[in-house]
């Protein structure tokens, strides 16, 4: 995997000063330069990026503009100090549309930012703006949850990559053989049936008829079956990892059997693909991955089709 520049969005927080050290961490394995971006934006209401309003940077005062750089490279300061090579940037407007904006400019090879990981009205406000980078950014998009949950390092150990066989899964697996090889991590494959009523609890088939039982039980079997065999022929034969990909199949809903087996398997990343330029996408797959993103312990790396 080639990875010459990582664009790190920091909000002054504590949760993006624990996105900036995995940033850092990652520019000294691939020998990559970071570009530290503050985006100012407290004069415009949260609900003005929804209606394409964006403020002139002309409007704020070159002093205040000069403050705001001295406080993004101040916190920016644990990477300068740890020697990488590293561009502070102070933009005007909205988070999203900043960001977005800057990693196609720069060509950035990867976005790490933080989650708060939040809900109701905290979400709306801060969640927002991961959710909209994650759908439209022209490069994969490394998030990481809170210090507390979990701490930076390198290299990976343990790689979960769930797959629903759309193309933006494959380009996620991609990413993830790729990773593993160059950090030897093992590897866990994840596929989830979803089935039109809530798993767990499976029905119970001895309450069904005989017969619809028997089929019902015959196709789930066949299900796991085939879907099994089609996550193994994932697996490349010229992929070495330290230890063999491991094929899992669960019932249930996606996001939940994401967390659970990222949670049995002790992953110290998600690498998972993203639909996502439009409103019909995020209700689908989109979902699933907003909810991994907010609600998991480990990094979580998301990747588009042809990424």
């Amino acid at each position: 995997m080639t990875l010459a520049h990582i664009l790190c969005p920091v909000d002054l927080s504590e949760v993006s000063a624990h996105a900036l050290e995995q940033a850092t961490v990652l520019a000294g394995w691939y020998h990559a330069k970071i570009t530290v971006l503050y985006v100012y934006t407290s004069t415009l209401p949260p609900v003005s990026e929804s209606f394409g309003i964006s403020m002139p940077a002309d409007r704020v005062e070159p002093a205040k503009i000069r403050r705001l750089e001295e406080t993004a490279r101040s916190f920016a300061g644990p990477a300068i100090e740890a020697k990488r090579e590293v561009d502070v940037i102070v933009d005007i407007g909205h988070p999203a549309q900043q960001i977005l904006a800057r990693a196609s400019a720069l060509g950035a090879d990867m976005i790490v930012m933080g989650t708060h990981g939040a809900s109701g009205f905290q979400h709306l406000m801060l969640g927002s703006v991961t959710e909209k980078v994650l759908r439209k950014a022209s490069c994969p998009v490394l998030t990481m949850p809170p210090r507390a949950h979990a701490p930076a390092s390198l290299p990976v150990t343990r790689i979960l990559c769930p797959i629903d066989f759309s193309n933006p899964s494959l380009s996620a697996l991609e990413w993830t053989w790729s990773l593993a090889q160059e950090s030897q991590a093992a590897v866990t494959l994840l596929h989830v049936i979803e089935w039109p009523w809530e798993e767990p609890p499976a029905p119970h088939l001895e309450e069904l008829p005989a017969h619809e039982a028997q089929k019902l039980a015959e196709f789930r079997r066949e299900l796991e079956a085939t879907s099994l065999a089609k996550l193994e022929s994932l697996v490349p034969l010229d992929v070495r990892p330290r230890r063999p990909a491991a094929s899992l199949i669960r019932h249930g809903k996606a996001h939940r059997e994401v967390l659970a087996a990222a949670a049995a398997c002790r992953a110290d990343l998600i690498v998972m693909g993203v639909h996502g330029r439009n409103v019909i996408d995020l209700s689908l797959f989109g979902s699933t991955t907003n909810h991994v993103v907010r609600a998991a312990s480990c990094p979580v790396l998301t990747v588009r089709a042809g990424q």
